[in-house]
């Protein structure tokens, strides 16, 4: 484990920023399952990440929860535990969204979400019958490949908060919890990065996790968008080509990030030096995070 350098964020920005959980309000009555109605199939691509994050920010807490005494550096240590209130408020509105959003349309979402419980707990949690040595690589496994998610959210964070969706009548609702979450995963970017680093998680072990991490993202979201697609009474039942070549439609309209800037963003961890500063603004984060509707509900 080693000391952090200090670090250049950029002209214009504010600098370190205290991290802390932010109580939100979301009224999911009425919320439509296409809350993008002009393109249903990127909503539910959009709706595919309410399957995945509860279990995957659960994974993260729990992570970060074991490395935390072994932080002595007290400014990272305030950092994570930001981080972790920021995540656990996540978890939960996520799942209060897909609890209540897609129960009311008929969407079964328990098997679904069964499978992230393996994934998250099982596969990616820790492990029995390890000796402390290694015990402790595999949290340090488990803490790049945090790093290596918190890079790809950070990112969408950024594209969303900057992507006129509301051209395709998207609900407020829905659009104001991917934009207060986005913003958060913006403003706390760094954090996961410099856990990896502190743990001396490398260049070469930042890449090959990449490598494993890009794909595999893909192909959950991918994944999700099928199931929920199958469960849609509003839409025929796609085969993965369909579903595929209608994504890529939405990506070329704006309703998703773009292929060309997904791999970008992937490539972007093997520059040598490579750090979140680049990856948004914390200025605009947080200038968006003053104005959000769900933290306002609570603030007023």
């Amino acid at each position: 484990m080693k000391l952090l350098p200090m670090r250049n964020r950029g002209v214009g920005d504010p600098g370190e920023v205290a991290l802390h959980a932010r109580n939100v309000q979301f009224d999911w009555r009425a919320t439509p399952l296409h809350w993008l109605a002009a393109e249903p199939i990127a909503s539910h691509v959009f709706n595919s990440l309410n399957l995945l994050l509860p279990e995957g920010e659960r994974m993260f807490i729990q992570t970060f929860s074991e490395a935390l005494p072994l932080i002595k550096d007290e400014k990272l240590r305030e950092q994570v535990i930001g981080f972790m209130g920021q995540e656990a408020m996540h978890a939960e509105t996520h799942n209060d969204s897909l609890q209540q959003v897609f129960r009311a349309h008929g969407v079964d979402v328990d098997n679904y979400a069964r499978q992230m419980e393996y994934i998250f707990r099982k596969a990616l949690g820790p492990r029995d019958g390890q000796t402390p040595r290694e015990e402790f690589q595999t949290l340090v496994e488990r803490l790049g490949f945090i790093a290596t998610l918190e890079h790809f959210f950070a990112f969408l964070g950024d594209w969303i908060i900057n992507a006129d969706l509301e051209r395709f009548d998207a609900a407020p609702n829905m659009l104001d919890l991917y934009r207060w979450h986005g913003a958060e995963e913006v403003e706390h970017r760094f954090v996961a990065h410099d856990v990896a680093a502190y743990f001396e998680v490398g260049y070469l072990r930042r890449c090959t996790l990449m490598a494993i991490t890009f794909p595999i993202f893909v192909a959950l979201l991918l994944r999700g968008t099928k199931y929920l697609v199958h469960q849609d009474t509003e839409l025929p039942n796609m085969g993965y080509p369909r579903i595929v070549g209608k994504a890529l439609g939405a990506m070329w309209r704006g309703a998703l990030p773009g292929i060309p800037s997904l791999l970008w963003s992937a490539l972007s961890v093997a520059k040598p030096g490579y750090t979140p500063a680049s990856v948004g603004s914390t200025a605009q984060a947080v200038a968006y995070l003053a104005k959000s509707p769900a933290a306002q509900a609570l603030a007023s």
